[in-house]
C-alpha cells in the first residue's frame, strides 16, 4: 500500500484526463473515486475534497455519493476484503453459518481486520449471484457455492501466496485509460445537443405525431 497522500497526487495528475471523457465534470465522480481508492484501499477526507474541487461540487456531495456504494471504504482495510453475502438466497443456503465460520477462522468479527492486516471481513447485502449461493467476494472477485472447507482452503492459499489472480484491495485494473476521440461515444451535454441521439434515429417512434 502506498502512502495515502499519493491519492491526491494521482487525482491531480490523471483527474483532468478522466474528466475530459464526460460531458460534465461531475459525471466523472465515480471514476475519480475509484482512481483515488486504487492508491491505498480507502478514501480519505483530503482526497474527497480534492475530487470535489476538480468536478465543482461540495465535499459533502462527494462523500454522499461514495457512501451510497458498498465498494468504497473510508478507513484502512486489509489487503484482502472478504464480503460474505447474507441476503435471502445465501441465507437459505447457509451463509450465516459460513459467516460464523469465517469469523472463527480469521479470529475477527464482521467489520474487523486481522492483526496482520491481511484480511478484513464484512457482511454484505446481495451481490447479485443468487443462483450460486452461498456466495462471497474477495476484493470483488466472486467465489460461488462456498463451503466452510473451501473458505479455509482459500484463506490458506492466500496466506501462502498461492493465489495470484486476486489483486490487493484498492487495486483497480486500468483498461483503456486513454480513449482516442475516434473511439469515444460522442456524448455531449443535453444543452449542447443539436440532433437526436443515434439510437433514437435508428428506432423512430411509429406512434409519434
Amino acid at each position: 500500500m502506498r502512502d495515502p497522500g499519493s491519492a491526491e497526487v494521482e487525482v491531480r495528475t490523471h483527474g483532468p484526463g478522466i474528466i475530459a471523457r464526460y460531458p460534465r465534470p461531475k459525471s466523472a465522480l465515480i471514476a475519480l473515486l475509484h482512481l483515488a481508492q486504487q492508491q491505498h484501499g480507502y478514501l480519505t477526507d483530503t482526497v474527497m475534497r480534492e475530487i470535489a474541487d476538480l468536478v465543482g461540487i461540495t465535499p459533502a456531495e462527494v462523500k454522499g455519493t461514495a457512501s451510497f456504494y458498498e465498494m468504497f471504504r473510508f478507513a484502512p482495510v486489509g489487503r484482502y476484503l472478504i464480503n460474505i453475502c447474507t441476503s435471502i438466497s445465501c441465507h437459505l443456503m447457509g451463509s450465516d453459518d459460513l459467516l460464523l465460520h469465517a469469523q472463527q477462522t480469521l479470529g475477527v468479527r464482521a467489520g474487523e481486520t486481522t492483526q496482520d492486516a491481511m484480511f478484513t471481513l464484512a457482511e454484505v447485502e446481495c451481490v447479485a449471484a443468487c443462483t450460486e449461493a452461498p456466495c462471497l467476494q474477495i476484493n470483488y472477485r466472486y467465489c460461488h457455492k462456498v463451503t466452510e472447507s473451501a473458505f479455509d482452503r482459500l484463506v490458506s492459499d492466500i496466506r501462502s501466496g498461492q493465489v495470484d489472480e486476486i489483486p490487493e484491495h484498492g487495486t483497480l485494473g486500468r483498461v483503456r485509460q486513454v480513449i482516442p476521440a475516434s473511439a469515444g461515444s460522442m456524448i455531449v451535454a443535453p444543452e449542447e445537443a443539436r440532433e437526436a441521439p443515434v439510437w433514437l434515429a435508428r428506432n423512430p417512434d411509429e406512434n409519434a405525431p
